[in-house]
């Protein structure tokens, strides 16, 4: 699943707030590293490939040199030369933040194509049980589908639960971008679902960049469905700290660090994705115009200003919202604050009208997509309040091409 999404477990958040020094105390001894000593995983060692490689005589740059450094490497490249390296380090080039957008999705497709093969091979391997093998036919489908022609990965990494983002649209043409990103339980496995596809990464990028074409067809935008973070598995500790949260908003910085152009950036963050944009708020380039939340447990501070952002924040929540049950607070680390819908924290509250429950503001047809997309676009005055006043709009300029680089 995407996010916190079944309501009858309610009782296991508040067991965890309960338990809080049980599990703190489990979260920094030895289990936790024990937990985590992993060999070497197909991304780590095409970086190291790529660390011993070198080209015209000269060693590779370091790949988690700057975007902007990074950048100025491949633009001295032949186009062949780009290529060359695509082919032999996929996976650190599909990574990489300042690779040409274009050669990082063709790279990703050469590593999904050669992880295809290893989950092929993985099917067939009797040493494996019927549901490892099981689960290597699903991952091999998965891999298939994000090989199919006109998808865009702009990452992509497969080891364990997976990491994964897609773009629709053209980010180096795009006059506004937006970056979706989802909560608990999201991984390769789930990425795009054929039941309930709204609830899923694919499913909700898609809907939004639809409707943004719809709201404002005159302006070019692109989506990006951002599952490139190692989600929470369901509700426990994970879910209920900033763990996840740290090191996905590290990387969310990243991303949008290294996005081609200076066209304003909107957050869509739902559920735990909440508390990863919350946690990032205050490390965002100044091109991040918006964050807005959706069914959000919180977003680790008292109130919007503790964010430190010059973005727009926004939230909503639908009335059969479960998450609206969870304690809003946060004791010895566990919780994530105040409710950003609460007027007390400062937020623009927006209509979810129509979202129907945890898992459905990216539905079509609904408040809450339709206010996802005037923001995306920067129609800002376009937007439904979830109150009878405009104190959602604010002080906010209201064309569709306000705030456009």
């Amino acid at each position: 699943m995407t996010s916190f999404d079944t309501s009858p477990q309610l009782n296991v958040w508040r067991a965890l707030l309960a338990l809080a020094v049980v599990f703190v105390m489990l979260a920094t001894t030895g289990w936790t590293a024990l937990r985590n000593q992993r060999e070497s995983t197909p991304l780590q060692a095409s970086l190291r490939a790529w660390q011993h490689g070198r080209i015209h005589g000269q060693d590779l740059p370091d790949p988690d040199d700057t975007p902007g450094h990074l950048a100025r490497f491949f633009a001295a490249l032949t186009a062949q030369e780009r290529v060359d390296l695509a082919q032999r380090y996929p996976l650190a080039v599909g990574n990489m933040n300042g690779a040409p957008v274009e050669l990082r999705y063709r790279a990703n497709r050469i590593a999904l194509g050669q992880a295809r093969k290893v989950e092929l091979k993985r099917m067939h391997d009797t040493r494996l049980s019927p549901a490892g093998q099981q689960e290597a036919g699903e991952r091999m489908h998965r891999f298939a589908s994000l090989m199919t022609k006109g998808r865009h990965i702009l990452a992509f990494d497969p080891d364990g639960s997976g990491r994964v983002a897609e773009v629709f649209g053209s980010l180096r043409k795009a006059e506004r971008v937006s970056v979706v990103v989802p909560g608990v339980d999201t991984n390769l496995l789930n990425f795009q679902r054929t039941t309930r596809r709204y609830s899923a990464p694919f499913g909700m990028a898609k809907s939004l960049y639809r409707a943004e074409r719809s709201a404002s067809p005159s302006t070019r935008t692109a989506v990006i469905a951002w599952a490139d973070y190692t989600a929470p598995a369901g509700l426990g500790i994970d879910s209920a700290t900033a763990m996840r949260a740290k090191d996905g908003a590290l990387r969310l910085n990243a991303l949008v660090r290294a996005l081609p152009g200076s066209s304003p950036v909107s957050l869509f963050c739902h559920s735990y994705g909440s508390v990863v944009c919350g946690v990032a708020a205050h490390t965002l380039p100044d091109r991040v115009a918006d964050i807005a939340v959706a069914g959000s447990p919180g977003m680790r501070v008292t109130n919007a200003s503790q964010l430190r952002t010059s973005a727009h924040v926004w939230a909503m929540r639908d009335a059969d919202d479960w998450i609206q049950d969870v304690p809003y607070m946060e004791v010895g680390g566990l919780g994530h604050g105040a409710d950003p819908v609460s007027s007390a924290f400062g937020s623009r509250v927006l209509s979810a009208q129509g979202a129907d429950g945890h898992s459905g503001y990216f539905e079509p047809g609904t408040e809450s997509l339709l206010n996802f997309a005037e923001i995306g676009i920067g129609a800002y005055r376009s937007v439904h309040c979830a109150h009878d006043d405009e104190a959602c709009r604010a002080g906010l300029p209201g064309t569709a091409t306000a705030g456009r680089a």
